[in-house]
C-alpha cells in the first residue's frame, strides 16, 4: 500500500524511524520538533534543540 504525504508529515514519518529529531529556533520545520519531542520516551526519539544550524547538524551527524 502506498501512502502519499506532504512536506512536515513526511519527515515527521522520518523522523520516527530514525529516531532523532534536532533543529535550532527559527528553522521553517521547527513545529515538527516541537510537536515530536514531548513524544521521546514513548517512541525512544532523542530530541534535542541546539541553539543554531551549527550545532544541530552536528547532533544530526553524530546522531547518525
Amino acid at each position: 500500500m502506498k501512502v502519499y504525504l506532504l512536506g512536515n508529515a513526511a519527515i515527521a514519518i522520518g523522523i520516527l524511524e530514525a529516531g532523532v529529531v534536532t533543529g535550532y529556533p527559527g528553522t521553517p520545520t521547527s513545529e515538527i520538533v516541537e510537536t515530536l519531542a514531548p513524544f521521546g520516551s514513548k517512541y525512544g526519539i532523542h530530541a534535542e534543540w541546539p541553539v543554531n544550524e551549527k550545532a544541530a547538524l552536528e547532533v544530526a551527524i553524530g546522531a547518525s
